[in-house]
């Protein structure tokens, strides 16, 4: 079975959410932790949170993935701006365990002219204060395009944060199709390649999600645009290949193509429709 899902506004709870997924044909759903740009978090309600939690049972929905805000940025030359990415950070995982057993997954962040090395330096201390033994949440470093100064544009850098963790077994890594395509890994002419790598640099047991977006610029572009399935750079056969690959069909896909709830609708049942059982 195709667990697929697609990016949801978590204002009205994680009932509300769980209802939109089922409705659209999803098994999964992501949503922020908070608002996108940062600030404070809304309450969750225990009552709202049972509700989903028997929601989901009944669904069968194998997970869910929660998504730090972008302002998050915990290898800025700011120690302040360090310091709030980790403190929301912090306030996201005690707030996961309401719903344990699920992931968390963040943009490494830009090391704003100091230095990758410097970059990957303040993100894993970040890590290590932050990660504890006691939490169900794995956290998964996103894979990105490579604009600007951003950690994370290659599977070393990665690879890095990630050997620099000390909970090892709380981590993971989330792989965006937009961003590693635009990031100069070709998966529309060499997935199988480009797995392989993957596989050799960071180990694809350590592969937890996919998103699941086109690229509006395409291959080696650094610009991290998506665009609707089947309309952009990747191209709909492409994606079809990425949904079935052996190493990757039995993770779970997330949609941030830019679509509204019909829209999300119509690319989840193509996709369903695309999967072979």
């Amino acid at each position: 079975m195709l667990t697929i899902g697609c990016h949801l506004s978590s204002a009205k709870g994680y009932e509300a959410m769980g209802k939109e997924a089922v409705k659209i044909q999803a098994n999964t759903f992501q949503f922020f932790t908070r608002n996108p740009r940062g600030g404070k978090a809304k309450e969750i309600k225990e009552e709202d949170v049972e509700k989903f939690l028997k929601l989901a049972q009944e669904q069968d929905f194998p997970c869910i993935l929660a998504h730090a805000p972008y302002t998050l940025n915990g290898c800025s030359a700011d120690e302040g701006i360090r310091e709030f990415a980790k403190n929301t950070m912090a306030d996201d995982l005690k707030r996961m365990e309401y719903t344990p057993g699920n992931c968390y997954n963040f943009h490494p962040g830009s090391h704003v002219k100091q230095g990758v090395e410097i970059g990957i330096t303040y993100i894993a201390g970040m890590l290590n204060e932050i990660l504890s033994k006691e939490q169900r949440t794995t956290v998964l470093l996103e894979t990105m395009a490579g604009k600007g100064s951003e950690v994370g544009r290659t599977f070393e850098e990665l690879r890095e944060i990630l050997d620099r963790v000390e909970l090892q077994e709380k981590m993971g890594v989330c792989l965006d199709t937009c961003h590693v395509y635009d990031g100069g890994y070709d998966i529309v002419g060499d997935l199988d390649g480009v797995l392989t790598e993957f596989d050799r640099v960071i180990g694809l047991d350590r592969l937890k999600a996919v998103h699941l977006n086109d690229s509006m610029f395409g291959f080696g572009s650094h610009k991290d645009r998506h665009a609707k399935i089947g309309e952009g750079k990747i191209g709909f056969e492409a994606m079809k290949r990425i949904i079935n690959h052996p190493s990757l069909r039995k993770l779970p896909f997330y949609l941030e193509t830019p679509n509204d709830l019909e829209g999300y609708a119509r690319e989840i049942a193509m996709l369903k429709e695309a999967y072979m059982e």
